[in-house]
């Protein structure tokens, strides 16, 4: 158990029977009276996100999620599955609890996955993600990597702010926080 004032991001609870990972959480002074902890609860099995707020000596239910290594297989539009890389078990989640992360998910990569009472609930993936460039308007010569930038299509279908010199066929290092380019893993045999 922990207060609601000790509530951080990344924080796992139970509440009301869900389970649920602290995405936001604030704490607002009240004038006299206590304080509140305001937070924006992701329930881990739908995605759906919920807006909930405590009072700051509130009690909660924390929860401790066993982390394992996997490696990504497939998915048949309803379910991903991944490979326990130790057990060789297929562990699977719903495509609602890795909506925001699917477009990253590369077959064989390897990821961490928590489980609770040998349930599949979250997946954390990997900083960075190498993807092939798959639509690039043409760059020009002299072109060079600090004059500016121009849009791409990665093999994911996400479109990406990247230097010129990028070309079809490339291979990038996207960051999965933020969906950015970081480099050029690989230049392709387009050019």
């Amino acid at each position: 158990m922990i207060e609601a004032s000790q509530l951080r991001k990344g924080h796992v609870i139970e509440l009301d029977g869900k389970l649920y990972r602290c995405w936001e959480q604030q704490l607002i002074k009240m004038g006299r009276g206590g304080a509140n902890v305001k937070t924006k609860l992701r329930d881990l099995l739908s995605g759906s996100i919920i807006e909930r707020t405590f009072g700051s000596d509130e009690r909660l239910q924390d929860v401790r999620l066993e982390n394992r290594k996997v490696q990504y297989l497939y998915n048949d539009g309803d379910l991903y599955y991944f490979m326990d890389t130790l057990t060789f078990e297929q562990p699977a989640l719903s495509a609602a609890a890795v909506s925001e992360v699917s477009k990253y998910l590369v077959e064989n990569m390897e990821l961490t996955l928590s489980m609770w009472e040998d349930t599949a609930i979250d997946l954390e993936l990997p900083t960075t993600v190498d993807l092939e460039v798959t639509e690039s308007p043409p760059g020009f010569k002299g072109d060079t990597a600090s004059g500016g930038g121009k849009p791409v299509t990665l093999s994911n279908g996400d479109r990406v702010m990247v230097p010129f010199f990028i070309d079809r066929g490339d291979i990038l290092r996207i960051d999965t926080r933020t969906g950015d380019y970081v480099t050029r893993v690989k230049a392709g045999g387009n050019k």
